[in-house]
């Protein structure tokens, strides 16, 4: 069996798609079982992830710590995390998502990928792709 190639920035081998769909797989089941530890476990301790629109969860965390904190802040609101499939790449992962919540009278429904690089077959980078960043914006006010 030959080795899996690398990727130019990083010298170790890359995820086969497999692999991938573990981690992404991990990490829902982190989300929908409010499992912070398994979260934490599937990040590099340098881990970003970008959120766009202009409220409580937008921009980005630094470090996995943030990261976690922003999982448990964006769970806090009751968000439903329905898992719809693992997207692949060469190198790196996304998970297709459709998330619906209520709370006081607004809604929340949008679906949304979340990017995540690898690096070290952990998550090193997250940047979530947003149906409805107006929605967004309303609920995480």
């Amino acid at each position: 069996m030959s080795p899996q190639p690398t990727t130019p920035n990083s010298p170790t081998a890359v995820p086969g798609d497999a692999e991938k769909a573990r981690i992404a797989e991990r990490f829902h089941t982190g989300l929908i079982t409010a499992d912070w530890d398994l979260i934490c476990s599937l990040l590099t301790d340098d881990a970003v992830w970008t959120l766009p629109g202009d409220n409580k969860i937008s921009g980005t965390a630094r470090g996995a710590d943030a990261v976690v904190e922003r999982v448990r802040l964006i769970a806090g609101y009751g968000v439903r995390f329905e898992f719809e499939r693992v997207l692949v790449s060469r190198d790196n992962l996304a998970l297709s998502l459709h998330n619906t919540a209520a709370r006081d009278g607004v809604v929340l429904d949008e679906y949304l990928a979340t990017v995540c690089f690898l690096r070290d077959g952990r998550i090193s980078a997250i940047e979530t792709y947003l149906s409805d960043v107006t929605g967004m914006n309303a609920f995480f006010v």
